[in-house]
């Protein structure tokens, strides 16, 4: 019997923040990782305002690209078999709905199968403050399987661009699949083979870890 290739649900909603969804797509195509792309209605204005690109060529970017309404694709079914789902951005309305479990779209109704397979959901949801029902929200999500990983920058990691700090934010939010992208510089390790000639990132000699 042959298996699947490895496959990851990239859903794309109508928070700020599109870059991240589009960059994860881009990092997938980049280490063969068979993308399937679900951008909300919401998402398609986001990306009109924000860019980084035109819908169509987000679109392209996938291996395979669903409407939103197609509740009958094969990310609907939990016998088709993923590494997990990562919506990235994610809206609070987003979330809430997976939260309840009474879904309305292909995007949700897709992050509903991936917890109820028991699968890897990432959730990076952007929205600041924060009051105490989203936080309910979140603890409910988490105690359900699903990880909530806002899309929060590591300036560690010494950023020279915004470029660089969407890459290693994606990135990171790759690391959450076991997926290994090629160019995060990482704490305490040799940096990338990436052509770059930046250092290691490695603690200041004065660095006092009785302070963390």
């Amino acid at each position: 019997m042959t298996l699947p290739p490895p496959r990851l649900i990239v859903g794309l909603s109508g928070a700020s923040g599109a870059v991240y969804g589009v960059r994860i797509l881009q990092m997938l195509r980049r280490i063969g990782i068979e993308s399937h792309l679900v951008i909300s209605r919401a998402a398609e204005i986001t990306l009109g305002y924000e860019g980084p690109l035109p819908l169509a060529e987000v679109r392209a970017l996938a291996n395979y690209s669903y409407p939103i309404d197609a509740i009958g694709a094969a990310p609907a079914s939990g016998s088709f078999r993923t590494l997990g789902m990562i919506v990235a951005p994610c809206s609070i309305r987003t979330m809430s709905e997976i939260a309840t479990g009474v879904t309305s779209s292909l995007l949700t109704r897709a992050a509903d199968v991936t917890l109820k397979e028991r699968r890897r959901l990432v959730l990076m949801v952007r929205e600041t403050p924060l009051h105490a029902g989203h936080l309910r929200t979140m603890l409910n999500l988490t105690e359900m399987g699903a990880v909530i990983a806002p899309p929060v920058p590591g300036f560690y990691a010494r950023p020279t661009s915004l470029d660089e700090l969407i890459e290693h934010t994606a990135g990171r939010a790759l690391d959450l699949f076991g997926l290994e992208c090629g160019t995060l510089r990482r704490w305490g390790e040799p940096p990338p083979s990436d052509g770059s000639d930046k250092e290691g990132l490695s603690p200041p000699s004065s660095y006092d870890k009785s302070l963390i």
